[in-house]
C-alpha cells in the first residue's frame, strides 16, 4: 500500500537524467541519425536530458532545427533539456540565430550528473551515452589545371 491514502496509482518514479554526448558536426548529413536518437531519448513522460555538446565542432541550421525539435518534444512532455557547452561557440551561435535564452546552456556537467567515457564518433556506447555525428570532412587540394 502507498503512504498517501488518497493516491490510487503506482508510486511516482524517480526521474533519471539521461546524458547524450554529441561530437563532430551536427549538419544535414548527421541530422537523420541525431533526430532518431533524440526522438528515442524524449519519447517517455518527463524526460530529463543533458546534451553534452563540448566535442561538437560545427552546427548548421539543420542541426539547430533538430535541437529545437528535441526542446519542443521535451517541453510538451513536461521534461527538462540542458545543453553543455564550454567556450563561446554555442552561446554565440544561439545569439546570432535568435535562439539565445531558448535553451538552458551550462558550462559543464550539472551537479550530480556524470558523463560517461568517450567512444569513437558515430558509435553507440553500451553505457547509455550516444555519440551521433561525423568527423569534419577532409578537403583535398588539387593543383589548378592550365
Amino acid at each position: 500500500m502507498h503512504d498517501d491514502p488518497g493516491r490510487s496509482g503506482p508510486p511516482p518514479q524517480e526521474r533519471t537524467t539521461r546524458v547524450l554526448t554529441l561530437a563532430g558536426e551536427l549538419d544535414l548529413l548527421t541530422a537523420p541519425a541525431l533526430r532518431a536518437g533524440l526522438d528515442r531519448a524524449t519519447a517517455g513522460p518527463c524526460p530529463d536530458l543533458v546534451l553534452d555538446l563540448r566535442p561538437v565542432s560545427f552546427i548548421d541550421c539543420v542541426g539547430l532545427g533538430v535541437l529545437c525539435r528535441a526542446r519542443n518534444r521535451v517541453r510538451a512532455r513536461h521534461g527538462r533539456l540542458r545543453l553543455v557547452a564550454d567556450g563561446t561557440f554555442l552561446p554565440r551561435l544561439l545569439r546570432h540565430t535568435g535562439l539565445a535564452g531558448v535553451f538552458e546552456v551550462l558550462p559543464g556537467m550539472p551537479e550530480g550528473v556524470a558523463g560517461a567515457p568517450a567512444t569513437p564518433s558515430g558509435s553507440v556506447a553500451t553505457d547509455g551515452v550516444t555519440r551521433v555525428a561525423r568527423e569534419p570532412s577532409r578537403v583535398r587540394s588539387t593543383p589548378p589545371t592550365p
